[in-house]
């Protein structure tokens, strides 16, 4: 293994540690960390996902529903 073989590796290593930092939570300071490293992280980055009102129109009138089925059935 050469140099630069162990060098490219400890840099896809350190990418994948600032990932799993920033899914926990690691703060605003990973996302400055995150940037140094970004071509390794590009690749397996996922697009957050956003919600459109009517999604969420849909899940509040599902939630509501299952909370009074399960109001009715704690009342019997």
């Amino acid at each position: 293994m050469g140099v630069s073989e162990i060098l490219a590796q400890i840099d896809t290593e350190i990418a994948q540690l600032q990932e799993a930092r920033a899914l926990l939570g690691g703060g605003s300071g990973a996302g400055r960390r995150k940037s140094v490293a970004a071509p390794a992280a590009k690749k397996s980055a996922k697009k957050k996902r956003n919600l459109t009102p009517e999604g969420r129109k849909r899940i509040a009138e599902a939630v509501k529903r299952r909370w009074a089925e399960q109001k009715k059935a704690a009342a019997k």
